[in-house]
């Protein structure tokens, strides 16, 4: 009896704290009714999709011309490195930057939720300049022709403003490279001795200097009749937030009116919790007492599965995501009836209320344990394979399936033994 207490005390204790955990922050409603200023809510503010907020998503396309395919994934991750640090720079909440494979291709998919018009923000994603260095220049009447190297933006560790040093006021911007552009730049200086080595900024050439001599040290310097002090400063800004390692270009661009976003959450939330509800009444109609226990199962399902999602760094519930959630609260249900109908069968012939129970969680583990084992695979394969929103779906529907499986054995099945225990019949 006393264990009884000590599991019924616990699972209260963390059932509530769980449930003020997941509310929103104070100065939100839900259907209509103002959210309480707990102290629980205030840590880890929920993450929302900008299709429920509202917002903008920027599509690019990256350029992946010269780059080797060993190297995709690294420039890639690169970009999507560096814009989250230029967003950042410019108070944007809660940026999702995503790298998305279109073919050979790929894309940035940039989520800034809560945000309708970002600005000088969006311009500064767009213009972060892609910087790298060309060989073998030839001038032309229309053009500058150079072979590019493999130096780039993304070898650069700092820049700096600062003035030339041959005592002519015009601004210099120096660049720092790391240990592996040093290294490039070493052997670029080393076979061009007498020859331009031209940086390029965005597909332009803005300084073609002779190199005089090998350059040891990774050190480097942008100057040239186009280099102003506004425009040095601008330079080192971008670049000291992170030069890009191949171009970008703003493909697509949409923004959700937040008016409509929230209009639409306040109707998932109103569904959801009507469905619960049915769900619920519906059990205890057909399994009586025991679908009273499976009813409060469920709910407890729903505050510790919002928890989870919560709780996982990274996450951003979105429409997909809480379709992925809808469907793994049915999941749970099925659980229910297949291991009560199972228990129907054996109380049919004779068996105790409880040991009822206990045979339908055993001979029904089987059928619960195949049909979640391919759903879990089912959901592994959206999760690692697909892109965009489906991975949304996916997570939450994986999250909620394992939920479910620990719910479905540890917590509704020791409920029943709490409360179906001294019952002989049922």
């Amino acid at each position: 009896m006393k264990n009884k207490f000590i599991f019924l005390g616990l699972l209260l204790v963390a059932a509530v704290a769980a449930a003020l955990f997941i509310l929103p922050g104070s100065g939100a409603k839900i259907a209509g009714i103002d959210v309480p200023d707990a102290v629980l809510n205030k840590f880890m503010p929920w993450r929302l999709g900008l299709d429920l907020v509202g917002g903008t998503a920027l599509t690019y396309d990256v350029d992946l011309t010269g780059v080797e395919r060993a190297d995709v994934a690294a420039v890639t991750n690169g970009l999507k490195d560096v814009i989250e640090r230029r967003i950042d720079l410019y108070g944007v909440s809660e940026p999702r930057v995503r790298v998305i494979e279109k073919g050979e291709g790929r894309q940035l998919l940039v989520e800034l939720a809560g945000i309708s018009d970002v600005g000088e923000a969006v311009n500064e994603i767009g213009e972060t300049p892609y910087l790298d260095f060309r060989e073998n220049c030839v001038a032309t009447e229309v053009s500058f022709d150079c072979v590019p190297t493999e130096l780039s933006g993304r070898h650069i560790k700092r820049a700096t403003v600062g003035t030339d040093q041959r005592g002519i006021a015009a601004p210099i911007v120096s660049l720092e490279f790391t240990e592996e552009g040093a290294k490039f730049f070493e052997d670029i200086t080393a076979r061009n001795v007498g020859k331009q080595v031209a940086i390029f900024l965005d597909g332009v050439p803005i300084s073609a200097p002779v190199v005089q001599e090998k350059i040891i040290g990774g050190s480097a310097q942008i100057s040239g009749e186009g280099i102003t002090l506004e425009s040095a400063q601008q330079l080192v800004e971008r670049f000291n937030a992170g030069a890009l390692s191949a171009p970008i270009k703003l493909a697509n661009q949409r923004t959700v009116n937040a008016t409509a976003a929230e209009d639409s959450l306040e109707r998932i939330i109103f569904a959801g919790g009507a469905s619960i509800l049915l769900i619920i009444a519906f059990i205890i109609a057909v399994y009586k007492k025991r679908g009273i226990i499976a009813g409060v199962s469920l709910l407890l399902y729903v505050i510790f599965s919002l928890a989870v999602f919560k709780l996982t760094p990274g996450f951003t519930m979105s429409l997909s995501g809480i379709t992925g959630f809808i469907l793994s609260i049915g999941a749970a249900l099925d659980a229910n009836i297949l291991i009560f109908e199972r228990a129907k069968e054996e109380q049919r012939q004779g068996a105790k209320a409880l040991s009822a129970i206990e045979s339908g969680f055993r001979f029904a583990w089987s059928s619960i344990r195949d049909s979640n084992i391919s759903t879990i695979l089912t959901a592994l394969v959206l999760y690692f394979f697909t892109s965009s929103f489906v991975k949304g779906f996916a997570l939450t529907l994986l999250i909620g399936i394992l939920i479910n499986l620990v719910m479905t054995y540890v917590v509704t099945r020791n409920l029943l033994r709490v409360f179906l225990g001294k019952t002989k019949s049922q």
